[in-house]
């Protein structure tokens, strides 16, 4: 392994750990919720940390505030696809029935609880095989056809474990956990940690991600305009009837999904801010000739605010009732996935800005950027800060020759000590200059 231009006071042997990790979890993608694997891996780190304590399954979230939970046929299956690459067992029986993730404590003496929150989900989509994609090339490209780390969630687990060890090394006073938290990409799994309890004491919160489209040596001290968003599904249910013999006989299921699908698209936008809506997807029927009987449509609504998403989603419903009251069909709407806005706090940044202007390696510090997307860390963020704590989402630039979502993501490797860097010495300006005030 070439040697890299980023160290930041990391040992060579260090480095190559924390590279081995990130590439053994990106060769086992599991999507939300089915992260058992993941889940056993990092727990084999952790313990390895002196004096971290480890909750999992509903020691480290709320079951009954998951969203997006599949089904127990596909839980199972994936649980014993990580049973078969060697997943512990009693990690396993921990997570079963998707309790995935966790939440690692290391307690040193008295001062302030900080909080780290890190996602852990992989997207499913096929990873590329091109020889040019980097993992493909070195060995390490997806082994689970149809999931892989498109969005660099391989390295935010690595930099969790990584800035862990590092606190743990130094004259840290406090408490420091680290969310390990699955189910970003659904939006399904923020909330389910936000209501374990584990923040009721925390005082600062760091949220992180790779690359933005900031590339290695950018570090943006605090993400911000979250767009609220509320993922939702529609099932349409009518009554079936030939097409040719009888179709004044039928309800039609994909006429009610299709009036939805295009009057959706009508909700007015609204003055105060931006408000987004998207058919992602849509189907149903069963042959040319019949009147379908069932349809669906999966979208979302989004929201410069939560105010403006509610706007959005009390619409969308109102628009997904009445094309089935048109076409005398019934709908059931449920909510897959949602998430608030949020905004980091300035204090926390400035922390962040001010450690990241001081390394070497940290070409552009910058202290603001808007993310234009969505993101369920905004309920840990708001969970702190409305218990009075501040909340900051840090931008970890990282070249990657593939947008986000891409078959062709990757994640330039030299970031990861970079991020280990100026996490570990933000949160060590934060224990020492504590109390900080917005």
């Amino acid at each position: 392994m070439p040697f890299p231009r980023a160290l930041q006071g990391m040992d060579r042997e260090t480095r190559e750990s924390l590279v081995a990790l990130r590439r053994d979890l990106h060769r086992h993608p599991e999507p939300s919720w089915c992260e058992f694997y993941t889940t056993s891996r990092l727990v084999d780190e952790l313990e390895a940390i002196e004096d971290v304590e480890i909750a999992l399954g509903e020691e480290a979230l709320s079951a009954a505030d998951r969203m997006a939970v599949p089904d127990d046929e596909e839980l199972e299956t994936w649980r014993d696809a990580a049973r078969d690459l060697g997943a512990r067992e009693d990690v396993l029986d921990a997570t079963a029935g998707g309790l995935t993730g966790a939440v690692a404590t290391l307690s040193r003496g008295s001062g302030p609880t900080i909080a780290l929150r890190v996602d852990i989900d992989a997207l499913r989509r096929r990873e590329s095989d091109d020889p040019d994609h980097v993992p493909a090339a070195e060995g390490f490209r997806s082994e689970t056809e149809g999931a892989m780390h498109a969005c660099g969630h391989d390295a935010h687990m690595t930099l969790g474990v990584g800035i862990l060890r590092a606190i743990a090394d130094s004259d840290f006073q406090g408490t420091l956990k680290v969310f390990f938290q699955p189910a970003e990409e659904l939006v399904g799994g923020g909330k389910a940690m936000a209501e374990s309890g584990h923040l009721a004491d925390v005082d600062y919160l760091f949220a992180l991600h790779v690359g933005l489209d900031h590339p290695t040596g950018e570090v943006v001290a605090g993400i911000e305009d979250f767009l609220a968003v509320s993922h939702f599904r529609a099932e349409y249910e009518g009554e079936p009837a030939h097409a040719g013999g009888h179709p004044e006989a039928g309800r039609n299921a994909i006429q009610a999904m299709a009036t939805a699908i295009q009057n959706l698209y009508a909700i007015p936008r609204h003055n105060d801010g931006k408000t987004r809506v998207n058919a992602g997807m849509a189907g149903g029927g069963s042959a040319t000739n019949i009147i379908a009987e069932e349809s669906f449509v999966e979208g979302e609504v989004r929201g410069q605010t939560t105010e403006l998403m509610e706007y959005m989603r009390e619409h969308a419903d109102r628009t997904l009732r009445s094309a089935g009251q048109m076409h005398e069909c019934d709908v059931e709407i449920e909510t897959v996935g949602q998430a608030p806005s949020a905004r980091s706090d300035d204090r926390l940044a400035e922390v962040v800005h001010e450690i990241a202007s001081e390394h070497e390696d940290v070409e552009t510090p910058i202290e603001r950027d808007a993310l234009g997307g969505s993101e369920d860390a905004t309920y840990l963020m708001e969970a702190v800060q409305a218990q009075g704590g501040l909340a900051t989402y840090v931008g970890i630039g990282t070249d990657h020759p593939g947008g986000h979502h891409t078959s062709t993501f990757d994640v330039d490797e030299d970031s990861i000590p970079i991020g280990v860097a100026v996490m570990r010495d933000a949160i060590l300006r934060v224990a020492e200059t504590v109390p900080l005030e917005n």
